[in-house]
């Protein structure tokens, strides 16, 4: 009984913690207009790059993926006392970035995720985050598309997690299951930008879209 409720306290706080939305936040400390209401009105690191702040976006990007990072380190770092395994771990990884979609702070309209599922990943294991974090610097410096970025690295992470297994890491079942669930999720956020990329719409970063000064 003491477990059920621990997992279920740890998976809430996980959420509130995921719901914190820094791109408005940090705007709101450094005095810029709310990133919801210019370029793609998504709460995120990228957009808040839009306003020319690189010191905010910065910020916002680790804020973002420290968000992710946290719940899930608590757990797998202090959960074994209280009973919590690897399923609480992998729902209060995923609940996290589900508040980052979701925030309860800010009426259910958050960000695309991608900030906060790289914390998720190097919580759930330091490699495979950095792996996949160094799949999406890889295509943004070659390509200079955010957006293609994550997608590449939403599709590889579930397959470098699987595929390392017994080489690099091993396998958690409910683990793999919410990573496989942050990814389809992240494509799912991302429908619009692939469709931008195949109209050879999408901006590229940096650029400006109706970004207020």
């Amino acid at each position: 009984m003491q477990e059920w409720w621990m997992s279920w306290v740890a998976i809430g706080l996980a959420y509130a913690v995921g719901s914190l939305s820094f791109a408005v936040l940090v705007s709101r400390v450094m005095g810029l207009s709310d990133p919801r209401t210019y370029g793609s009105k998504n709460p995120g690191a990228t957009n808040v790059l839009r306003s020319g702040n690189k010191a905010a976006a910065a910020l916002t990007l680790l804020l973002d993926a420290v968000k992710g990072w946290l719940p899930a380190w608590a757990v797998l770092h202090w959960g074994g006392a209280w009973g919590l395994g690897p399923a609480t771990l992998a729902a209060a990884g995923l609940a996290a970035f589900l508040g980052h979609l979701f925030p309860v702070f800010f009426r259910f309209q958050g960000g695309k995720g991608v900030a906060t599922a790289a914390g998720v990943l190097l919580a759930f294991e330091p490699w495979l985050g950095v792996a996949v974090i160094l799949s999406w610097v890889l295509v943004a410096l070659f390509f200079r598309y955010s957006s293609l970025a994550a997608i590449v690295a939403a599709i590889f992470a579930p397959l470098c997690y699987w595929f390392g297994d017994g080489v690099v890491w091993e396998v958690q079942g409910p683990v793999g299951v919410a990573v496989a669930a942050m990814s389809v999720l992240l494509l799912w956020r991302h429908v619009g930008n692939i469709q931008r990329l195949l109209a050879g719409q999408e901006s590229r970063i940096g650029e400006k879209r109706s970004a207020p000064h």
